[in-house]
């Protein structure tokens, strides 16, 4: 492995992100490559707090894209500030000048309302453009980040083109809940993250939960682990099992079924999982 790979997968331990050689690979190239990185995996896993930890690594500011249904390029990349225009067409100078001075005075930057994508192209300094859950946005936002995404730049039609000041690290996260497109993945990088094995939800648990007893830990994380293999309708992520181990030990409690099920509402999120779970807990919870 190359030595500035096991460098950057150390830096991203040192600020709280345990990964694998192959994911810390993937992050080297995207810096190394300009290219964003497309992060796939089940909710949970650590898709979003890979992006956290990059931005401190590199000490960037993380600018953060929510994606959602009907998201459009006015919340996305930009929008006037139509009061502010409004303010200024009323001035007596404006009326002096004229009309097409100050048509052409009002849409200036100055007017300009930047949104997450806009911030990150302009920002004099490198950012970490975080574009979550990009699956939740429709297939016309898609397409509509494909420009910023291949060539950093965007176009505004009463300003023309800007291009990036400087090329941001960009991360997009997908929980899989629709298929992207072949366009948008041609442009990035791409990664999945699953659930981790044992010994890395381990490491990940006791790095977010320090102070409680190895052998207890272990215990819980390998319950955890067989939690996952029961036909739920949705398994618990790691931010769930963190979220369970921290309640278990502020009950100071033992595994058993009692506490397990005194607890359950921190690590299934679903009543249908959390009973088909408790009537199994004798068998799950034998030694």
């Amino acid at each position: 492995m190359l030595e500035a790979i096991n460098d950057l997968k150390n830096g991203l331990a040192e600020h709280g992100y345990l990964t694998d050689d192959n994911l810390a690979a993937a992050v080297y190239l995207a810096e190394k490559l300009e290219k964003p990185l497309l992060l796939e995996g089940p909710a949970g896993v650590g898709k979003t707090e890979l992006a956290k930890a990059w931005s401190r690594l590199r000490n960037c500011q993380l600018i953060r894209l929510q994606c959602y249904e009907g998201l459009d390029e006015s919340k996305a990349l930009y929008e006037w500030n139509y009061q502010k225009q409004l303010l200024y067409i009323q001035i007596e100078a404006l009326a002096e000048s004229g009309w097409e001075t100050g048509r052409q005075q009002i849409f200036d930057q100055e007017f300009l309302l930047k949104r997450p994508l806009l911030t990150a192209l302009t920002s004099q300094r490198p950012i970490v453009l975080l574009i979550d859950e990009i699956d939740k946005s429709d297939q016309e936002f898609e397409s509509f980040l494909l420009e910023a995404l291949s060539d950093w730049q965007v176009t505004i039609p009463e300003l023309g083109t800007i291009c990036a000041v400087t090329r941001p690290y960009v991360a997009l996260t997908s929980n899989s809940t629709r298929e992207l497109g072949d366009a948008l993945r041609r442009r990035c990088l791409h990664f999945h993250i699953d659930y981790p094995d044992f010994e890395r939800e381990l490491a990940i648990v006791e790095l977010n939960a320090p102070g409680v007893e190895r052998k207890f830990l272990s215990q819980l994380v390998e319950f955890v682990q067989n939690i996952r293999k029961q036909p739920l309708k949705k398994p618990p992520s790691v931010t769930e099992s963190i979220d369970w181990v921290l309640s278990m030990e502020m009950l100071g409690a033992e595994l058993t079924v009692d506490t397990v099920r005194a607890t359950l509402t921190a690590l299934l999120k679903y009543t249908k999982d959390r009973d088909f779970i408790t009537d199994k807990l004798p068998y799950l919870l034998k030694p």
